[in-house]
């Protein structure tokens, strides 16, 4: 087989074997394809597509490039959880506790923020001792025991994945629904997912900037979890401004603390009940969505999701008077109040800048290896369509740097914007495909 001839089969439009593309990523995994050849095939796929085979194989294909959890001893309930990112999406760290209380087994790798996007596992090493780097062993034990286990991505998932991503972005090519969608679910399949529930965010602050686009991608993906036999449900969410208030690790884990007590914003609310109720349909716990959102409700209500976050701290090192008592969580050293200089309705707040602000407060980091300030980070205190008087306070951010205080001070008011008109909420909750 000839890396020559497939590019050029692809770049005739015409439709790649599953044996080619295997071959294609195996070989290209091992370095026994070169880059430029690599990207001569990866462009012919972004400007001529892949149809849904093709896709699907190219998934599997990368999936089995490394190694591949194996989670058939915890039963075939698992149902994973994934977001295409966004800001203050802490999601996880509610919505699993949350799910587990139900009696649904979370088995869930995370992985760390990169660019404007934050990550799980950096907000739950935020709470003092917690371990995220746990053997697999410990993994399997962890959710057999108390139901729930999120750990960091330990294990060589995906491989393929990783060097094609790579790729893609040096050469402008990430903006391909095949390859998104192929990235998003080998990882998925490679984890070990039976059913699959995705929320695809969509606006300013996510990959996706539009609803069309979300609904390609969507379909695509759905296609690829019918072929490859893994159940997947598609939850579009609004992602034009931060999911919340708290922006940045340690206070968004504060945030999802005060959640699981029965605080709960609503834009986040909603998020959380459509992702709960169709994960504990996917694991056979209750086909009716209403009363899943009921139920979910009640755990909250009664305690037990509260009561299973401190059994996961717990469990994996973390201290937990910090989560009982919020005051012991650390703490930004600096503190600044953002004060509104007019009178009006907030019109806009673009989560992508937003996400950026809180990066150079140092909540982000912009290569793998940069390190992050866990305590620093935005609260704010309006969203889109409140009203505000001039001197009210909009935003506290928090830092341990006074220069990055100050810059990020400079560029919050130009980030919230001010209308004298009275500003409608959009939707947070945008379209179910399924």
């Amino acid at each position: 087989m000839s890396i020559l001839e497939i590019i050029e089969k692809k770049r005739d439009k015409k439709e790649l074997s599953k044996e080619e593309i295997q071959y294609f990523v195996n070989a290209y995994t091992q370095e026994e394809i070169t880059d430029y050849q690599a990207a001569a095939l990866v462009m012919a796929i972004y400007l001529n597509g892949m149809t849904n085979q093709e896709t699907t194989d190219l998934t599997l294909a990368m999936a089995q490039s490394g190694e591949i959890l194996d989670l058939s001893t915890l039963g075939d309930m698992i149902v994973d959880k994934h977001s295409t990112g966004g800001v203050g999406d802490k999601v996880s760290l509610i919505l699993l506790p949350l799910v587990s209380s139900l009696g649904v087994p979370v088995a869930k790798m995370s992985g760390r923020g990169l660019g404007f996007t934050g990550g799980t596992v950096d907000k739950l090493e935020s709470i003092p001792g917690f371990q995220t780097a746990i053997p697999m062993k410990q993994f399997v034990k962890n959710v057999k025991q108390i139901g729930i286990s999120m750990i960091s991505q330990t294990l060589n998932l995906a491989p393929a994945d990783k060097k094609l991503y790579a790729l893609r972005d040096s050469i402008s090519c990430v903006e391909s629904i095949p390859l998104i969608a192929s990235s998003i679910m080998s990882k998925k399949i490679a984890s070990g997912a039976q059913k699959i529930v995705l929320d695809v965010t969509v606006g300013k602050g996510a990959f996706m900037k539009n609803i069309e686009e979300a609904r390609k991608l969507s379909h695509t993906m759905l296609q690829i979890g019918k072929l490859a036999n893994r159940e997947t449900v598609c939850v579009l969410t609004n992602m034009n401004e931060p999911l919340g208030y708290a922006i940045g690790n340690s206070l968004e884990v504060i945030e999802a603390v005060e959640f699981l007590r029965g605080n709960m914003p609503e834009d986040l609310k909603q998020v959380i009940l459509e992702l709960g109720a169709y994960m504990i349909q996917l694991a056979g716990k209750g086909e009716n969505l209403e009363k899943n959102k009921n139920r979910l409700l009640e755990n909250i209500k009664n305690g037990k999701a509260y009561s299973k976050f401190i059994e996961l701290v717990k469990n994996q090192g973390g201290d937990i008077t910090c989560i009982e008592d919020l005051k012991k969580m650390p703490k930004a050293g600096r503190k600044e109040a953002i004060y509104s200089q007019e009178d009006g309705y907030v019109c806009e707040m673009d989560s992508k800048e937003m996400g950026k602000l809180a990066g150079i407060l140092g909540a982000g980091r912009e290569k793998k290896e940069d390190k992050i300030d866990s305590t620093a980070g935005i609260v704010l205190m309006k969203k889109v369509s409140d009203k505000v008087k001039k001197g009210e306070v909009l935003a506290y951010l928090y830092a341990n740097d006074g220069e990055k205080l100050k810059e990020a001070k400079m560029k919050l008011n130009h980030i919230i914007k001010i209308s004298k008109d009275i500003v409608l909420k959009d939707n947070t909750l945008l379209e179910i495909i399924k």
